[in-house]
């Protein structure tokens, strides 16, 4: 058996540092920066470890490879049990206990179908970006853009829904505004051009401007209960700025393409390896930790007309919007063929 395993090991070279065997399906190939085609030719730092020229079949089987795609793949793909997990914790523990009604469950359900699917969508595209029909990755290409634009939608519905659950003329404003931009977005992605070179910036534009709007509710959601005084205010405020500022880090981590610039360790690092250790991972983790954290104070506020439950909501919806705008961040500055 030993000897089996050796005769099916590939030595890759890692940086020009050192050569380590990696087991790889037989017709998998692991190519170098040089060697791969241009569609996948998005930071040169990272040298080694690509998968290129592949079946659907190979593609799929490559899940279970070392490449410079696995965390990339594994970090969403836990990403989607994690939010698939507490869909059904809160659905059957969470709001049952909370006496919660038919509108909090919707929008619960809402809120996590949505983040799932965002989830799915970005495993998919990284595990058949390597797929040999140009035609095929491009196409996981736009679902992942896609799965972006429902996850953000996830995160403003459930957000704006408690955010102004006790003024519903405002509440209906900014999500059929939300909606709207969403919907333009998809509209946006079916024009031949919007994969291509020539429209990087505006889909940088496109996504910062959707995930950014919801500084205008969230202002306007401060105003309305008092001003920074508020003890409310000072109580979920700090959360959206830290999410934010949590948010921008990411961004200028993928913009410098740090640590890979920089690093001296050999360089089989999956691409954009730091920038889902920096948000995705970090927020996935402080969604979970936090979810358990509110569910156990049952935090009450004086004054506010909002539950527990819809406070846990916020504020688990607030840290998700980092996730996916770093996402869309991320994923918008992509080098793509012209």
């Amino acid at each position: 058996m030993h000897q089996k395993l050796l005769k099916s090991a590939h030595y890759i070279e890692l940086g020009s540092y050192q050569y380590w065997p990696v087991l790889v399906p037989r017709g998998i190939r692991l190519y170098t920066y040089e060697q791969i085609p241009v569609s996948l030719k998005d930071n040169p730092y990272i040298t080694d470890g690509y998968r290129a020229y592949l079946p659907s079949r190979l593609c799929i089987k490559s899940l279970f490879i070392l490449s410079n795609e696995t965390v990339n793949i594994w970090s969403h793909l836990l990403g989607f049990f994690l939010f698939f997990t507490l869909g059904i914790y809160d659905m059957t523990s969470v709001l049952p206990s909370a006496s919660a009604s038919r509108e909090d469950f919707v929008i619960c359900s809402i809120c996590l179908f949505c983040f799932q699917v965002c989830m799915l969508c970005s495993v998919g595209y990284h595990l058949f970006s390597c797929h040999r029909s140009e035609k095929t990755c491009r196409r996981w290409m736009a679902l992942d853009y896609a799965g972006i634009s429902i996850g953000i939608l996830g995160c403003y519905v459930s957000g704006v829904f408690y955010a102004f659950y006790c003024n519903n003329y405002w509440r209906q404003v900014y999500l059929i505004t939300v909606l709207a931009m969403i919907l333009a977005v998809f509209f946006a992605q079916i024009h031949p051009n919007y994969l291509t070179q020539q429209w990087q910036r505006l889909r940088s534009i496109i996504f910062c401007s959707v995930s950014g709007y919801g500084v205008i509710p969230t202002l306007h959601w401060v105003w309305l209960n008092g001003g920074i005084g508020a003890p409310i205010v000072q109580d979920f405020a700090p959360r959206v700025v830290v999410m934010y500022v949590i948010a921008l880090l990411a961004f200028l981590f993928y913009i410098s393409k740090v640590p890979e610039r920089t690093t001296k360790l050999p360089r089989i690092k999956p691409p954009n390896m730091a920038h889902p250790c920096s948000s995705d991972v970090i927020l996935v983790a402080s969604v979970d930790s936090l979810h358990d954290h509110v569910l156990e104070s049952g935090v009450k506020l004086q004054g506010v007309c909002v539950t527990s439950l819809a406070s846990h909501l916020d504020r688990v919806t607030d840290l998700k919007i980092g996730i996916d705008w770093h996402k869309a961040v991320q994923l918008s500055t992509r080098q793509v063929p012209t």
